[in-house]
């Protein structure tokens, strides 16, 4: 994969096997992206005072697909919810496993557990929450959040990958993909970035990965992305990736108790086509 503006070429020149894959198979800034562009919220996870069963589940179920992404990253209301696949898995789906997706810096896989730690220590900070709904409180709320997400992609409604060092497999932030209808003709994602990786290029390269997995590889034709309005960072990163702000959605996120405006941004999948086109360059 080619990716212009600035990164030169992106190589994915890394292997599985520069990360550890054993766990895996179980398992599995641009602008300094507060951790944000999901800065989605869309009721402070308050709501997720939804009541845990003992089992994992939630009391309190709603239809999945009436969540939005302010909801990530814990939808413990979800986890009562089975959806089955709506076409035979094979074994080369992203439904059986997710693959490595693999930059300069950047290496892309499935959560495992074991990230739980490392993700609650870089996503709980108040910088990096200000913007989205509160993520797991505890470290046991991680892996269930990471259990909820394996579940999700067998389903085939739901991607998550942990954002890693090419040179160090902790886990340092997240990108999330979800369909909104079903097919993943539209979906949504969101991410999450620990603090100290802001103002460097990481970002930009694992949102481009993703953003190359979320058409090339699971068709998504539209992707959408909410920013609170006031989130100069997760806004400014969405542009440089190529979003459109297709306007405003008002008083749509509610953080500590205050309702604010959101930006709804969408790529398209033929934008996305052409903006690697004329980075590339023509071919000699």
């Amino acid at each position: 994969a080619r990716y212009g503006a600035g990164n030169d070429d992106i190589v994915h020149n890394h292997t599985a096997h520069d990360h550890d894959d054993s766990a895996a198979a179980d398992d599995s800034t641009a602008a300094d992206n507060s951790a944000a562009a999901d800065d989605s919220t869309a009721a402070d996870n308050s709501a997720a005072a939804t009541d845990i069963r003992s089992d994992g589940t939630a009391a309190d179920v709603h239809h999945w697909w009436k969540l939005l992404m302010e909801k990530m990253p814990y939808q413990p209301d979800l986890d009562a919810i089975v959806i089955e696949p709506t076409t035979p898995v094979v074994s080369t789906d992203w439904r059986q496993r997710l693959p490595f997706l693999c930059g300069t810096c950047v290496v892309m896989r499935e959560l495992r557990r074991s990230d739980a730690m490392s993700l609650f220590a870089m996503l709980n900070s108040e910088e990096v929450s200000r913007f989205i709904s509160p993520p797991p409180s505890t470290i046991d709320g991680f892996e269930l959040f990471i259990d909820w997400t394996l579940r999700q992609r067998v389903a085939g409604a739901y991607v998550c990958f942990a954002v890693t060092l090419s040179d160090d497999d902790t886990a340092i932030g997240l990108f999330q993909v979800r369909q909104l209808e079903p097919g993943f003709g539209t979906a949504e994602w969101g991410f999450a970035l620990g603090s100290a990786y802001w103002g460097t290029d990481l970002f930009q390269e694992a949102a481009e990965l993703v953003l190359e997995f979320s058409f090339e590889t699971i068709g998504v034709h539209r992707l959408e992305a909410r920013a609170a309005v006031r989130n100069g960072r997760g806004n400014g990163a969405l542009r440089k990736l190529g979003a459109t702000q297709e306007g405003v959605l008002r008083k749509s996120f509610r953080k500590n108790g205050e309702y604010v405006d959101q930006a709804l941004w969408t790529i398209l999948d033929d934008e996305w086509r052409l903006r690697q086109s004329v980075w590339a360059g023509p071919v000699h």
